[in-house]
């Protein structure tokens, strides 16, 4: 917590714009600098770190869910299946909009993200629940969701065109303070509802039939997780378009520092995503500074390669 407090102060100060650490008082409200640190900086980085939150918890809790280490938001087709529920909302039932306000965006993520997630966990089963037939699922679910908003980019117009290209390279520029209390109002109950479930999910490990023999109903366990994990997905998405990898890497590394047990790993999960996506935020928005990267480019170089080599430890597994 206090390194992720130390990110955040220092984050805070780095960017195109130079801004003094004086401007952190109140009273210098009305400085442009304080302007920007106030209005523009603190609510993005407040965002990174929520969103890094929800997808590193929600990967802990996939991986113990489906009891292998290469289940990902990302990488299973969730996270782009809640893009395209926003892409087709976007695009298609643009009125959605003036209905629920700013919830309606979260709404379209979470009911996208829940679809696909049900999908996959259904392949799962009658696939025996391999890592090999998780991958396969996750790429026939990915390709699908990616053919249909490469097809809905197709149709849409430049406006439209911007908001896609949001959603799909992810993006936490032009955060507000209404979206942060939006998602930390999903986020945060969908987050304690998820670490009350950390002893189930270690008894999970053993397997369905000695859950249910030390009282765990297994399928009430996978059901409730799929949902607070599309929840969350899908409120990260909804707010900050599809950033990968997040949920896959930081997982891997907390297992080798703290070990399996969830009641430390989903906390320390939810600190370490927010802590690597604030840095990768950071790199994001200076490495061609005065211009930004997309954030999502940031943490795919940095988790494509980790994925690579867990495919390249874990072969003779698959």
């Amino acid at each position: 917590m206090a390194c992720l407090l130390a990110a955040l102060m220092l984050a805070a100060f780095v960017g195109a714009a130079s801004v003094e650490w004086q401007h952190w008082q109140w009273r210098a409200w009305q400085n442009p600098e304080a302007a920007i640190l106030w209005h523009i900086r603190l609510p993005r980085l407040c965002l990174a770190a929520i969103v890094g939150a929800g997808l590193g918890a929600s990967g802990a809790a996939m991986q113990g869910l489906f009891r292998n280490p290469l289940a990902d938001p990302g990488l299973l087709g969730i996270a782009n299946g809640a893009a395209l529920a926003v892409a087709i909302s976007l695009i298609a039932i643009p009125s959605s909009w003036g209905l629920l306000g700013l919830y309606s965006i979260s709404i379209a993520a979470f009911c996208g993200g829940l679809i696909c997630c049900i999908v996959i966990f259904l392949f799962a089963r009658r696939s025996g629940g391999g890592v090999a037939a998780l991958l396969l699922a996750g790429l026939a679910i990915n390709a699908l969701c990616g053919a249909a908003i490469g097809f809905l980019t197709y149709l849409s117009d430049d406006q439209q065109l911007r908001s896609l290209s949001f959603w799909t390279m992810g993006s936490l520029g032009g955060a507000l303070w209404t979206q942060i209390a939006v998602c930390c109002s999903v986020l945060i109950p969908a987050l304690l509802l998820l670490t009350r479930s950390a002893r189930q999910l270690d008894v999970l490990q053993l397997g369905d039939r000695s859950a249910e023999y030390l009282g765990i109903d297994p399928r009430q366990l996978q059901r409730r997780t799929v949902i607070l994990a599309a929840l969350i997905v899908g409120s990260c998405v909804a707010v900050s378009g599809v950033i990968g990898f997040v949920g896959l890497l930081v997982p891997h590394l907390l297992r080798m520092l703290i070990g399996p047990q969830h009641r430390w790993l989903l906390p320390g999960s939810a600190l370490l995503g927010a802590l690597l996506l604030l840095a990768a935020d950071t790199l994001a928005r200076t490495v061609v500074a005065p211009a930004e990267l997309p954030v999502g480019v940031i943490t795919s170089l940095l988790g494509a390669p980790y994925f690579l080599y867990l495919l390249l430890s874990q072969g003779r597994r698959l």
